[in-house]
């Protein structure tokens, strides 16, 4: 069954799957990104990271 991690909610429900060295880059990369100004959870760079957190998160 494929898993996908489409919003910051399904990122959250599906930490226990990733490693942790995964789950603290995608935090970091999140929390800079964020720390910008006009920066939203919406941006396509956000996306990005939610595509990586999907792609290992079903390579598992």
């Amino acid at each position: 069954m494929r898993i996908e991690i489409k919003s910051m909610e399904d990122l959250n429900r599906n930490l226990n799957k990733l490693p942790i060295q995964a789950i603290e880059d995608i935090n970091k990369r999140i929390t800079d990104w964020m720390s910008g100004e006009g920066s939203s959870i919406d941006d396509p760079y956000i996306k990005q990271q939610l595509r990586y957190a999907e792609n290992l998160v079903n390579r598992r």
